[in-house]
């Protein structure tokens, strides 16, 4: 038995590989501060620029995919203000790819800090989370500029679309961390399998493309199975939310786009319980398997 460092004043003795879950996280907020620093001080370790390379990240990405997709193959000639309508998007996905993949390898990466500290283990997943979040701001300061210089203006629709878009892919984000995280102690080719999966997200949203290509293109079934992509769902309310104000609106979005995203997140919450209780169930092999 050993008795956690939060709970040493009360006598409480907790069994090691038994937690409160998410619930301890926020008890335990000053260690999930402590992790989050350490991750980001880690991470920008000897480097020049800093965090100053949150901004050229999503500055490279976006050139990469404008130039590609916009100016080579001509889509910002189909697409008005096509920059805001990709980095609108891409954003987003990067945001959930990188909170995929770095949950993914949380606990195997504190692997000495598992074995030999008692504290709550989903404290790795979500501190990926909130360094996710941390890079995720660098962007949304771009896209807003941006928009604002090409008529953009703040309104509830836009800012809600915003912020529904936003906690589709911080739920769905988190609970596929959490799910994946402790998987990856047993199978390590988990890691793989999401790097792939990773991949096929990037293409298949409405990123660089129009979800009406997909409508006139697609069979019915295929379209609908392609609007159940709670992804694709965040990306079209980001996309409702800074790039269409700056459009002459004509745009037609998926009908029930907004009914779709909190539907979206109601399931969102049921794969976070899910991924929470999986956690819960096999952490409390973690240090022996590591």
């Amino acid at each position: 038995m050993t008795v956690a460092s939060g709970d040493a004043a009360a006598g409480e003795l907790v069994e090691p590989g038994r937690s409160g879950g998410l619930g301890d996280v926020v008890r335990r907020r000053y260690l999930l501060r402590l992790i989050v620093r350490r991750e980001l001080r880690a991470r920008y370790q000897g480097s020049l620029l800093g965090i100053g390379w949150s901004y050229v990240r999503p500055a490279a990405h976006f050139a990469v995919f404008f130039f590609v997709v916009g100016i080579f193959l001509g889509m910002s000639k189909n697409v008005q203000h096509f920059p805001i309508f990709m980095f609108s998007g891409l954003i987003l996905v990067s945001f959930f790819n990188e909170t995929l993949i770095n949950a993914t390898h949380s606990v195997l990466g504190n692997a000495p800090l598992v074995r030999k500290v008692y504290l709550p283990r989903e404290l790795f997943p979500v501190a990926s989370l909130l360094v996710s979040c941390v890079h995720l701001v660098p962007g949304l300061a771009i896209v807003t500029g941006v928009s604002i210089a090409w008529g953009w203006t703040p309104s509830a629709g836009a800012i809600g679309s915003a912020l529904l878009g936003f906690a589709l892919v911080a739920v769905f984000g988190m609970g596929l961390g959490l799910l994946c995280s402790a998987l990856h102690v047993f199978y390590r080719d988990t890691d793989k399998v999401v790097d792939i999966a990773t991949l096929f997200i990037t293409w298949s949203v409405p990123m660089i493309y129009p979800w009406t290509v997909v409508r006139d293109t697609a069979p019915g079934w295929a379209l609908d199975l392609y609007l159940a992509n709670p992804i694709a769902d965040a990306v079209l309310l980001f996309e409702r939310a800074f790039w269409w104000p700056t459009t002459d609106q004509t745009f037609l979005f998926p009908p029930h786009l907004t009914r779709d995203g909190l539907i979206s997140l109601a399931i969102g919450v049921v794969v976070l319980v899910f991924g929470q209780l999986v956690f819960a169930r096999l952490q409390r092999r973690f240090a022996e398997e590591l």
